[in-house]
């Protein structure tokens, strides 16, 4: 009897240690902000998303994700430089939502704490970084139940560049920006981002972009790309800027004090607010940011390329 009686009380010691195992688990993950080196729209699709061409590049900008299993819900904990929503309207939070209901994983929670630090609706893509960061976190913590292929197409389901997210390296972006191929040695250059106070809405954007003005001939530059040949005054064309500039003329006065700051290159990152300058060094890309803080812009970051395997 006394036995039977220690081997329950040893089960369910157990049970209660592998549970409190669970619910300690913790892991953190950096999502990396983003530039469009170029983008071309090519058309509209049934669905409203829009077709396009894109060089991408991962930055050294980053939000910082560190999650914690619970026993109930989902909760988000924002603090940094920047709020966000922390509920479903958050991609974060949709992206733990869809990950449990792949996984098989129930009545599971999960807490995230997010620090934000890459600015908020500034075509930097931070929210879909975050999302993908999810994914990435949570089929970690439980040992991979999902193929990457899986991952892929939760991600194409959040949104248009969580997938790019999942990849974390320069890509030809094609489609809404879920056909990827990665650019093998991408050159290394620095970064000088200004991202003024101006709320411009994504989807104001887009629906405000006269697709008759677009005309793609980024299919010779691409092929060129492919082969090692990189042309930035060819590749720095990105479609949404015109129309963006007539309404927020402060976006054509960033790219001129990039290019008269040092850039080689300059342009408006997705469908803004961000401001984006090319250098070849690292002092010029601080030496411009010196001077372009003085002139009060708006925050101003220097950051490179970063690839993740």
């Amino acid at each position: 009897m006394r036995s039977g009686i220690a081997q329950f009380i040893s089960g369910q010691l157990l049970t209660r240690y592998l549970v409190l195992v669970t619910l300690l688990k913790k892991y953190s993950i950096k999502a990396p902000a983003k530039l469009n080196i170029g983008l071309k729209i090519t058309g509209q699709r049934p669905d409203g998303y829009h077709e396009l061409i894109s060089i991408m590049v991962p930055i050294s900008l980053f939000d910082y994700l560190d999650f914690r299993l619970t026993s109930n819900n989902i909760k988000i904990i924002c603090n940094g430089d920047y709020l966000v929503p922390a509920d479903e309207r958050n991609l974060a939070y949709r992206a733990a939502q869809d990950f449990f209901i792949l996984a098989g994983i129930n009545s599971q929670g999960l807490t995230i704490h997010l620090t934000k630090k890459i600015p908020v609706e500034a075509g930097l893509g931070g929210g879909s970084s975050d999302a993908a960061a999810t994914l990435l976190a949570l089929n970690n913590m439980f040992d991979h139940p999902l193929a990457f292929n899986e991952l892929h197409n939760a991600a194409v389901r959040l949104g248009a560049d969580v997938a790019f997210f999942l990849e974390r390296s320069p890509c030809i972006a094609k489609g809404i920006g879920d056909i990827l191929e990665p650019i093998r040695n991408w050159p290394r250059y620095w970064y000088v981002i200004i991202t003024p106070k101006l709320n411009i809405s994504t989807s104001w954007v887009y629906q405000s972009l006269n697709l008759k003005l677009t005309i793609c001939k980024f299919g010779f530059i691409i092929d060129q790309l492919k082969r090692g040949k990189i042309d930035l005054n060819a590749l720095m064309v990105n479609d949404l800027e015109p129309m963006v500039v007539s309404h927020f003329p402060l976006i054509g006065a960033l790219k001129k004090a990039l290019l008269k700051a040092g850039a080689i290159g300059a342009l408006m990152s997705g469908s803004g607010s961000s401001v984006f300058g090319i250098f070849t060094s690292h002092e010029q890309a601080y030496e411009a940011k010196d001077a372009l803080l003085s002139q009060q812009f708006g925050v101003v970051f220097v950051v490179e390329c970063v690839h993740h395997s």
